[in-house]
Parts: structure tokens; C-alpha cells; sequence
């Protein structure tokens, strides 16, 4: 069974205490140390190796074919892919938290250390008391002149989580502890510390402007399938209001895991920073999830991922959009001699949903795959022409249609990661004109990943997942400065 990188690989449990309950694990933390540049540079190449001598394939897919079917049949193999569902029997069942937001910083240390909690806006007296309670030897671990935090709120500004780490400095003796509540009453912590254990994490430096405009000089330090993911999401965090940045030395700052043969490569986290300043722009974090696909935050915990999910190329335009078009054309008069057309022989036209996204682009335009998932169909189909869909965790399917061509190591039943470059644009189907249509369906059922109202669990921050995000703010991100 493939195993997938998760918050338990990186994050590993000290003591967990629920209300005063504590639960042990001799499991030591997590490790992760900053590493100067020649050692950056050592360690980096050797993650690289074992992504490049791991298989002749391309970089970003894992055959888990059974050797059975083939791409022109593959359609039989599940019609249920081909099946049309009215849009109303669509229900999402999503915890979204759309109130979300975080807030982070380094607080002045003082006498009164214990009141931490109200200092960083948590108004809830029974946490206050068990902050106290359970504190009194982290404080013990301080070092420095501040305390770091990140704190998360959801709607009626309800706290969510908090994480505090023992001191402005990233060594082998930080360590973090994370504040949620309880589903069942009470709350938990939860203890991570930064020790050399976790080796496979690399930091990397790469030039802003090589980020943006230069993808060959990205593609010298990181796998394949992580270029169109780092390209798209530092578009997305880039800030506006400094958008001169990269002609500046700014740089982005990488916490990235190169991945073997069981894990995918994964940035973890991502920043754009002032080297000399230190100050930080815009950052993101990678978001591990066991039931629906993962996804990236902001350090505001705004979601960026409706953007991956609607942007499979790079295209000139939406041609198309969800709603209904001309299907067929007209029955006129056969009287040629009949110049006015009667009631009986006017135009009458016929019109069909269109469901999906029509995005223009020339023919071969690389598609990218929006997700991690599973080639369930490859092959023909009708209307779609060349047409593939891959299955994604939590029931969710994408389509791939009107495709010139297909990359040609995927094959049915590939496990593929986000990023790879699966097919090319084409016209091939029922198709007036080179683009690809594309589609999300949550089971079955299509989704418009633009309509207002859209707002899938994908894109949301979830309840119980708060504190993995305040957690890897701090061991990830770069030292906060004091308030």
C-alpha cells in the first residue's frame, strides 16, 4: 500500500493532556534544524538523488497499474464516471470554518507569564486556568527576550488553537507546544520540538525573480512536479502593494521535503523575506490531510487552493463558462422562394448545460494535474474526445478533455502527484476549437469551482485541523520578531 506523507511523519507527539489527563509517548519530536548553505547545499543534492535514481519514470507518478485494460477501453471500466447528475443532489457536508483567521507575533516577556493567553486576545476564563496550570515548567525552558506565538480564531471569534514556542531561536533545544480545544470537553496539548532527527527536511533559498520568470533555474533545485506548484503559489502570496519586490534581493525561502519511494515531494512551507531585514512578506504552509487532499494557508489562514483547483495550465482565457449553450440549429423552410419566415418554419434552437470550464489555450499546451490522485480513465470518450480523469481523496474527480495527447508513461491506475504535467491542450471530441474542458465532481455530481456560492471542505480550514497550522507556523516559519 503507497504511503503518502503525513502530519504524524513530520509532527510527532510528546505529551498530550486532556484536562489534566496525560497520555505519554516516548516517541522523540520533530527535528529540523536551519542549516548553513554549504551544508544546504550537500543535503539538497543528496534528497535530489534519491528522486532521480528511483525510477526511469518522470518525476510525479507512481504505476499502480494492474497491467489489465487499456487507454481506449478504459471508459468500461467505470461508467459511473460518464454518468450526468442533477447539480441539486449535490450535498456539502463541509465543517468550513469561513470566520478563520490567525494571528501571530513575539511577546515581551515579563513576571506574569501565565496571562499569556489574554495578552494575544483569548477571552475564555476555563482556558486561562489551564494554561496556568499546565505551563509552569515550559517557562522554565525560555530563552530570549520574547515569546512566540501564532493563535487561531473561528466564527464569534471562538478560539481555535494557540501555539508557543520556548524562545525566538531555532535549534536542536526549541520546542513548541500547541493549545486546542477538546471535542469532548477540556483541552489538549500537544509538545513537537526541532531536533536533527528530521534530516529529510531542507531549507532553500531561490531568487524571487527566478521564481516568477525563470523556471530552468528553479528546476535546478527542486523535482519537476514542484516548479508548477511553487510558480502558482507564490503568484498567489505575492503582495500586491510591494509588487516591485522582485527586483529587489528578495528572496524565497523553502522548507522542503524531497520525498522518497513511499513519500511524495513536498514543499512545506514557503516565504517571501528581505535576507538582510529578515522581514517577512508573505508566507504559506502545507496542510497534511487523511481524508480529502491537502492544501495551502496563508499565515493569515486564508486558503489558497481554489486557485489550484481551478488553474490545470496556463491559459489565455475562459472561453467558456457553466450555463447553458446552442446545441443544434434550425429547421427552416423548404420553400426557397419563401424569404419570410413563418411560425411554423422559424429558426428553432435547442440548447444543452454546459458543465464544466472552457479554458482557450494553443494546441499542446501542458496540463497539470490540480491535486494528488489516480488515473481512473485514459482514453476516448465520445463528446470528451481524449479525455482523462483522476480521482481524488474525499470522492472528488476531475476531467481532462478534448486532449491532443496524453504524457506518455501515464497509464491506468498511475498514482499521480500535483503538478505532473498529465496531457496536452487539443480539439479532439465534440470541440468547436483548440482548450480544455474542465471538470470537478464531488461524488458524481458536478461542482462549478467558480460559482459564488461554491465552498468546498477542500478549500476551507476544518475545526479540528487549527492547531498542525499555528504548530508549523513556528517550527517552520522564520523567527518572529518581538512585538
Amino acid at each position: 500500500m503507497n504511503k503518502k506523507a503525513s502530519l504524524g511523519s513530520l509532527f510527532t507527539k510528546g505529551v498530550i493532556i486532556l484536562s489534566g489527563c496525560a497520555f505519554l509517548s516516548s516517541t522523540p519530536g520533530l527535528a529540523y534544524a536551519a542549516q548553513v548553505q554549504s551544508s544546504q547545499t550537500q543535503s539538497t543534492t543528496q534528497a535530489r538523488k534519491k528522486i532521480i535514481v528511483q525510477t526511469s519514470r518522470q518525476v510525479g507518478f507512481k504505476d499502480k497499474s494492474a497491467g489489465t485494460g487499456s487507454k481506449t477501453n478504459s471508459m468500461s471500466l467505470n461508467p459511473s464516471l460518464f454518468q450526468r447528475k442533477a447539480p441539486d443532489e449535490l450535498m456539502l457536508d463541509s465543517d468550513a470554518n469561513l470566520d478563520y483567521r490567525v494571528a501571530q507575533g513575539c511577546l515581551r516577556r515579563n513576571f506574569n507569564e501565565d496571562s499569556l493567553p489574554a495578552s494575544v486576545g483569548i477571552d475564555n476564563r476555563q482556558f486561562a486556568e489551564f494554561f496556568k496550570n499546565q505551563t509552569k515548567t515550559f517557562f522554565d525552558h525560555m530563552r530570549g527576550d520574547c515569546i512566540p506565538y501564532a493563535v487561531a480564531f473561528g466564527s464569534r471569534n471562538r478560539f481555535d488553537s494557540l501555539s508557543i514556542m520556548n524562545g525566538p531561536i531555532q535549534d536542536s533545544k526549541t520546542e513548541v507546544w500547541t493549545f486546542t480545544p477538546s471535542a469532548v470537553g477540556g483541552f489538549l496539548i500537544q509538545q513537537d520540538y526541532l531536533k536533527d532527527e528530521s534530516k529529510r527536511l531542507s531549507e532553500i533559498r531561490i531568487p524571487l525573480r527566478d521564481v516568477l520568470y525563470d523556471t530552468r533555474k528553479v528546476s535546478d533545485q527542486l523535482p519537476v512536479e514542484l516548479v508548477w506548484e511553487l510558480n502558482s503559489l507564490i503568484k498567489q502570496i505575492y503582495p500586491e502593494e510591494n509588487n516591485s519586490l522582485e527586483n529587489t534581493n528578495s528572496v524565497v525561502r523553502l522548507i522542503v521535503d524531497f520525498g522518497d519511494r513511499e513519500r511524495w515531494a513536498q514543499i512545506w512551507a514557503a516565504e517571501i523575506i528581505d535576507p538582510t531585514t529578515k522581514d517577512v512578506y508573505a508566507n504559506a504552509f502545507w496542510m497534511e490531510r487523511n481524508d480529502i487532499p491537502g492544501g495551502f494557508f496563508t499565515g493569515t489562514g486564508e486558503s489558497l487552493e481554489r486557485f489550484f483547483w481551478t488553474n490545470p495550465l496556463s491559459y489565455r482565457r475562459i472561453s467558456r463558462g457553466v450555463g447553458m449553450v446552442r446545441a443544434s440549429s434550425s429547421k427552416r423552410s423548404k420553400n426557397p422562394a419563401s424569404t419570410v419566415p413563418t411560425q411554423a418554419s422559424a429558426t428553432k434552437q435547442r440548447y444543452r448545460a454546459h458543465m464544466g470550464i472552457d479554458y482557450a489555450a494553443p494546441i499542446g499546451t501542458p496540463i497539470f494535474s490540480v491535486a494528488n490522485g489516480k488515473v481512473v480513465h485514459i482514453g476516448f470518450s465520445g463528446a470528451f474526445g481524449n479525455l482523462i480523469v483522476l480521482e481524488h481523496p474525499g470522492n472528488y474527480h476531475t476531467y481532462y478533455a478534448h486532449l491532443s495527447s496524453y504524457n506518455v508513461e501515464l497509464e491506468l491506475g498511475n498514482e499521480v502527484r500535483r503538478g505532473l504535467e498529465i496531457g496536452y491542450v487539443g480539439t479532439t471530441g465534440r470541440s468547436t476549437g483548440p482548450h480544455l474542458h474542465f471538470e470537478l465532481r464531488k461524488n458524481g455530481i458536478y461542482v462549478d469551482p467558480y460559482g459564488s456560492k461554491t465552498q468546498l471542505d477542500l478549500w476551507s480550514m476544518r475545526d479540528n485541523e487549527s492547531g498542525q497550522l499555528t504548530r508549523e507556523m513556528l517550527l517552520l516559519g522564520s523567527p518572529i520578531k518581538p512585538n
